[in-house]
């Protein structure tokens, strides 16, 4: 069970608006008592925010407005001595436009050692004002910015976040350096950002964004070519190199049986599995997805991940409840955002979807990823007024991309003023009046609540798990229901009536049962009567 922070919206310890390391300290008796294995901290690197804090300007270093070297070294310790491990973002795509290197690419002519740290191109026509090619960013706009002196360099997020060249010797050593230094500083793990689009194919001529989506597996010229594994391979020699082993989850956009060699004992080993989230809420999609991915875990040699809300996506209580109906599938998180209207949404049944989803993820076998806030069944905040929000996404794209500050609004802990407890300040992004009725003070007290759910789903788990299997059983429509090995049984409604409750000891639901059954978009755990179901 892995616990994602994102620094600046956990909790304010210094009374300036942001979340930082000692806010986060001051709050790991909450984590540890929740029931999680291990804390995934998002970027708490310098860095300018054009993105987030994933424009790094110093890979071995914290932001000040965050804390320092030894205020990281005190919460790893503090992590660790209450049994959680530490896991760290890396983002080795690009590096921001502040960071030396960069600094120095610029300073430097054409065609020099600093430049080949990056992807400089001459552009085209014959004084070479026409970019070397017609690429979009992911953000929106040109994939391409032009120097003073006539270079273009690729930037495929936002123009701050110059890409790096994966061909080029010293930026595969200097991350390695990296792994090595939070390694030695205690760190456990690391989620890898865009982890597939390290290496890149840029030969001449180079193909047009129409032409982008044509290539094969693997032959992508910017994505998920083969050759990413033999970075990993040399990354896995270094997390080896460590008693226990150093762990790493790649984030991989890619189709799913593309997916198992990013999660390979002699790669990262684990990748996230984004399937769940972009599923509509059907029962046939739930269960093709466990099934496909728990045959791809076992071919991978890894155990599956299982995610439903991050800081990339509407979070999943909203996108239940949008027009009454899930979203399509997608594997777009741009496109997902843009169809995830939070303003339209039916928030009781959204609520009562994702409760029964999140018990559904809990009984799986594999790893579970969750996100700061779904815990108290937060919703998505749309009430955000442009001149309030900072993602590059909704700028770049003349707002038509809401963005996702509204799932990175920072949390509310008591009903105390001005940040619901966050801080001694507003916070850096302004938290809905919504928020009094979901605060970790008003939750804890209430048995009924989503934060008493998810502490009770997850010490069950830790209870309950043994082998990383599970046996499917017959159900009707509608009805995803399968046993674990050691005899207890999950079945989840997705609706619309309500089905029959078997025989047994009931564990665990996510909302209240009506005339012994189960109500529509409810999820039971419980274990049969009778030693001889016992198996």
């Amino acid at each position: 069970m892995v616990y994602q922070v994102y620094p600046r919206s956990f909790a304010d310890s210094d009374g300036n608006g942001i979340g930082d390391l000692n806010g986060i300290r001051s709050r790991v008796d909450y984590l540890a008592g929740l029931g999680v294995d291990a804390v995934w901290l998002s970027p708490f690197y310098p860095s300018a925010l054009a993105d987030g804090g994933y424009d790094v300007d110093d890979y071995r270093d914290v932001a000040p407005e965050l804390g320092t070297l030894a205020d990281f070294d005190a919460l790893t310790a503090d992590l660790h001595a209450r049994g959680l491990r530490m896991i760290v973002d890396i983002v080795p795509n690009h590096t921001s436009n502040r960071h030396a290197w960069f600094v120095e690419a610029l300073a430097s002519p054409p065609g020099s050692p600093a430049r080949d740290r990056y992807i400089f191109r001459d552009g085209l026509g014959e004084d070479g004002s026409v970019p070397p090619s017609d690429w979009q960013s992911f953000f929106g706009g040109p994939a391409w910015t032009r120097l003073p002196d006539g270079q273009w360099y690729l930037h495929l997020f936002a123009p701050e976040q110059p890409d790096l060249n994966w061909d080029n010797a010293e930026v595969r050593a200097d991350f390695l350096t990296t792994l090595r230094f939070w390694s030695d500083r205690g760190v456990d793990g690391f989620r890898v950002d865009v982890a597939s689009m390290l290496v890149k194919d840029l030969s001449e001529p180079l193909p047009t964004q129409a032409e982008l989506p044509n290539f094969g597996d693997g032959l992508h010229p910017l994505r998920d070519r083969d050759e990413v594994h033999e970075v990993y391979a040399g990354w896995r020699e270094v997390f080896n190199s460590y008693d226990p082993p150093r762990m790493a989850v790649a984030e991989a956009w890619v189709p799913t049986h593309r997916r198992p060699r990013y999660a390979s004992p002699d790669g990262l080993g684990q990748a996230f599995n984004f399937d769940l989230l972009t599923a509509p809420w059907s029962a046939d999609q739930f269960r093709n997805v466990i099934t496909e991915n728990l045959a791809l875990a076992t071919a991978s040699g890894s155990s599956t991940t299982w995610v439903l809300s991050n800081h990339d996506v509407v979070r999943h209580a909203t996108r239940y409840g949008n027009q009454g109906h899930g979203l399509a599938p997608t594997d777009d998180p741009v496109e997902l955002l843009a169809r995830a209207n939070p303003e339209t949404q039916d928030r009781a049944l959204g609520a009562r979807r994702a409760r029964a989803a999140t018990l559904l993820l809990l009984a799986l076998p594999g790893s579970t990823y969750l996100y700061q806030g779904e815990e108290l069944g937060l919703f998505e905040v749309p009430e955000i007024a442009p001149d309030q929000r900072q993602d590059p996404q909704f700028f770049r794209t003349g707002g038509t991309a809401i963005g996702r500050d509204g799932c990175r609004v920072p949390l509310p802990w008591t009903d105390e003023d001005p940040s619901y407890g966050f801080g001694d300040a507003a916070p850096h992004l302004p938290q809905p009046d919504w928020f009094a009725d979901y605060t970790v003070a008003a939750e804890s007290t209430d048995p009924d609540s989503s934060l008493s759910l998810y502490r009770t789903a997850l010490r069950l788990r830790r209870e309950l798990q043994d082998i990383e299997a599970l046996t499917w059983c017959e159900s009707g429509p509608g009805v995803v229901h399968f046993r674990r090995p050691n005899g207890w049984h999950s079945l989840t409604n997705f609706g619309p009536a309500s089905v029959s409750l078997p025989d047994g000891e009931i564990l665990l639901t996510s909302a209240p049962l009506t005339d012994d059954k189960i109500p529509a978009n409810t999820t039971v755990w419980w274990r049969p009567a009778g030693p001889s179901q016992q198996h």
